[in-house]
């Protein structure tokens, strides 16, 4: 790839939840600011897990629950109903079942189970989901489509925001964080946040240009072109020691921030990340809806 053209950008969102019509609610959730307000404080909570399993069988264990800052997401349209997504991420009142937020996702495991290595083999990923926190104690629900295609609970764990066991460290600031676009607060705007990987401290600034320029081309087409000032854009440099990311199959081997590596799932031009925790910390430092995470390197790959 030509050095003028951006490394690599990977975006993850469910933007067609985030710009969709405002949601007509469900039967028993909090739909309304007033009962954001009753029900949670306006910070974030992440709940680190390991995803563990083979294409036949799949376990779930607590890794953390983990204090982030301001919730970014909307105080209003908190259950998803777009019914998309491989699985499903619940918050449940632990007195009542009512149903307080929820959010279809992806996962690397849901990916992995249908490779011909999970077939005999188990592998543990590391995964998070953000919700707001709650004033009481709550379930933390995840669901997985049935050979019928409906969502079916796979595990719970309940969890009391109070207990001391929730991590309340302040979030460490690991490089430089920069506001490219805003246009308004984060609860009522889809809040997007560059990560980049394989940028040494000296190329920082290419990192910030490469970020600019990566927002110029989403915000170049249709749909973000006409809901671009929905968007806040930021953007964080976290210095690596060396420039460039790991590409096994030219045997360079890099230990980036990121972690970001081409060969994922000995896919050549798969690239990917497996260390989400150090991830989740980074991105911590600024809210976020959805991460686009650029490679510092020339070789295509996504």
């Amino acid at each position: 790839m030509p050095r003028q053209q951006l490394r690599f950008v990977m975006f993850s969102c469910a933007l067609c939840f985030l710009l969709s019509a405002p949601s007509t609610g469900a039967e028993g959730s909090a739909e309304t600011l007033e009962g954001f307000a009753r029900d949670f404080t306006g910070q974030t909570l992440r709940f680190d897990y390991f995803h563990s399993g083979t294409a036949g069988e799949e376990r779930f264990s607590l890794d953390a629950v983990r204090l982030e800052g301001d919730w970014p997401g909307s105080r209003t349209r908190l259950v998803d109903n777009t019914n998309l997504g491989k699985y499903l991420f619940a918050v449940r009142s632990a007195k009542s079942g009512r149903l307080l937020y929820s959010r279809g996702f992806a996962s690397i495991h849901g990916e992995w189970e249908t490779t011909g290595e999970a077939a005999g083999n188990w592998r543990t990923f590391h995964e998070s989901q953000r919700f707001p926190e709650p004033r009481r104690p709550v379930i933390l629900v995840l669901e997985k489509r049935d050979a019928e295609g409906q969502f079916a609970q796979i595990f719970s764990i309940e969890i009391d925001p109070a207990q001391r066991s929730v991590q309340r460290a302040a979030v460490t600031n690991q490089g430089t964080l920069r506001e490219l676009a805003i246009h308004g607060p984060t609860h009522n705007h889809v809040d997007l946040l560059f990560l980049g990987d394989g940028y040494t401290a000296s190329q920082e600034s290419q990192f910030f240009a490469d970020a600019e320029r990566a927002m110029g081309y989403l915000f170049a087409h249709q749909p973000f072109a006409r809901h671009r000032e929905a968007f806040n854009v930021r953007a964080i440099h976290s210095p690596a020691a060396q420039s460039g990311i790991t590409d096994p199959r030219a045997g360079s081997w890099r230990q980036s921030p990121l972690g970001l590596s081409y060969n994922a799932f000995d896919s050549e031009r798969y690239v990917l990340t497996y260390a989400n925790r150090a991830l989740r910390e980074i991105a911590a430092q600024a809210p976020y809806d959805a991460l686009i995470l650029l490679a510092n390197n020339t070789k295509y790959g996504g």
